[in-house]
């Protein structure tokens, strides 16, 4: 999962788009470029890091021009340790092409190969957006050869290249000296919206956030399949590339991903989450009577929404009993289990005044591995807690994600062949409450009339695109194991302690 952005104005554009990476940071914290274009010539900047580390004054100096794009990046594909991994990424011909990109290409080594062997086109790293700029730009060759690039041919190369890919990708590009393409998977996997401000500058962006907090207006959310083709002049074209396209939003965006003020696919995610809450509400009442439980605290931040909403709806008081240190490293970069721990330890801290004497519930966006958990509750009971509760505004996560989100594999993830019991168990709370797939597709998709589904692969195990076989599972963890080191040590492991307490 990455956060992407790009922008075509008057003005100059390079700390707009600085701005936006901002606000969209919690998408991505590995790594950040930007690339801007003047006339027909590319400036581009990006390093390891987060966006505040990566550019400074001499950085934004050397970006000049009206349009560009950036992209903070969480790598899901190739070496998370590689700074030539880093997007944008580049190609001269044809025209010269940027490019970024936010999912995971399912079908990436094949056609890696296919590039090679056919296209005559050579890929230098692992990453799968090198694959990618690559078959777009082999199509735009195809779709302009010997003619002018018009938005018409750019749309007939989008449409080859859905063709051709499989996964998830929010894809937006520059051709230089034509303007910005952007485009979205067939099966709306991944999000994408764009929006102008008053001048009539045009953003794309990950995130509505992204787009509000720069003075643009939501203008919409890209269709599944559909390209927008913004010009020069900034006249913006759209076309539908896809032939089945169908809305099927990541769930898990709006579990934990997006930020809470985001709207995507026209649902607050917010509102989304306030609606979990509501439904675990109903699964708690049905394990645990309300009256054994004196305060709901949730375990910062994701979880906040759920847990307010289902203190209310019980009627019990909603506590902060956790206080997040904000300047502590991610917990997955850790070299080891114990010090993984230990950073927990130091990544959140208890009020004692809101555990002592009391049966708290504890209420978490998901559970992945359960070892974050496991310490929470203990560092619950040691504050004073009579009792411990733990709720997940999410259904128990029991399989691998492919579609950008860089879960662990299934033997890693806790709930993964093992009964609830067994989890609570292990993770020592005296109840454990998971959401119900079923009920949270439901309410989240009560805000969204028409939609199609949602990708849930990691809470049901049904993978929309249809190409995803144990083999590739097995081929995933092996390209991780020959990164060097222990699956723990890697960056890419697990996002789910950037934004919260969210456990590993």
């Amino acid at each position: 999962m990455c956060g992407i952005v790009g922008v075509i104005s008057k003005a100059p554009v390079n700390q707009l788009i600085y701005d936006a990476l901002l606000l969209l940071q919690h998408r991505g914290q590995d790594a950040a470029g930007i690339v801007t274009m003047q006339g027909q010539k590319c400036f581009m900047h990006k390093a390891r890091g987060m966006v505040r580390d990566v550019f400074r004054t001499r950085n934004m100096r050397a970006l000049p021009g009206n349009v560009g794009l950036g992209q903070v990046r969480y790598p899901t594909a190739g070496n998370a340790y590689s700074e030539e991994e880093a997007q944008p990424f580049y190609v001269n011909a044809p025209y010269g092409i940027v490019l970024v990109h936010n999912g995971n290409l399912t079908n990436a080594h094949a056609l890696k190969e296919e590039l090679f062997e056919v296209d005559r086109r050579h890929i230098n790293t692992e990453s799968d957006t090198e694959v990618l700029i690559n078959v777009l730009a082999h199509e735009l060759e195809m779709a302009g050869r010997d003619l002018p690039l018009t938005p018409a041919q750019i749309f007939k190369a989008v449409a080859t290249v859905h063709k051709r890919i499989k996964g998830s990708y929010g894809v937006i590009a520059l051709i230089a000296g034509h303007g910005l393409l952007a485009f979205r998977d067939p099966y709306g996997i991944r999000p994408l919206c764009f929006g102008q401000a008053a001048d009539g500058e045009v953003m794309v962006a990950s995130e509505s956030v992204a787009l509000e907090g720069t003075g643009h207006t939501l203008t919409r959310d890209l269709a599944p399949g559909e390209a927008l083709f913004i010009d020069t002049s900034g006249a913006i074209h759209t076309q539908q590339c896809a032939e089945n396209p169908t809305l099927n939003p990541c769930m898990f965006e709006f579990v934990y991903l997006a930020r809470p003020d985001s709207v995507m696919d026209g649902i607050s995610v917010y509102q989304a989450r306030l609606n979990m809450g509501e439904t675990l509400a109903q699964r708690l009442i049905s394990t645990i009577p309300p009256s054994e439980i004196d305060v709901v605290i949730p375990i910062p931040e994701s979880s906040r929404p759920s847990a307010m909403q289902l203190a209310h709806r019980i009627g019990k008081p909603y506590r902060e009993g956790f206080v997040k240190n904000r300047y502590v490293g991610r917990t997955f970069i850790m070299p080891g289990q114990s010090t993984r721990k230990k950073s927990v330890r130091q990544k959140l801290n208890a009020i004692g005044l809101e555990f002592k004497g009391r049966n708290v519930l504890l209420v978490d966006d998901s559970i992945v591995r359960g070892t974050t958990s496991k310490e929470i509750v203990q560092m619950a009971r040691e504050a004073g807690a009579n009792k411990v509760y733990l709720a997940s505004a999410a259904p128990p996560v029991r399989f691998p994600n492919v579609y950008g989100i860089d879960m662990p594999t299934k033997e890693e993830l806790i709930a993964h062949g093992r009964s609830i019991e067994e989890i609570r168990q292990f993770i020592g709370a005296d109840a454990l409450i998971y959401q119900d797939v079923d009920a949270m597709k439901r309410v989240v998709a009560q805000l969204r009339p028409g939609l199609n589904g949602f990708e849930a692969s990691c809470f049901d195990g049904q993978y929309i695109t249809g190409d995803v076989s144990a083999e590739d599972f097995a081929t995933i963890q092996a390209q991780r194991k020959s990164q060097g080191g222990d699956e723990e040590d890697l960056p890419a492991r697990s996002r789910l302690a950037l934004q919260s307490g969210g456990d590993q």
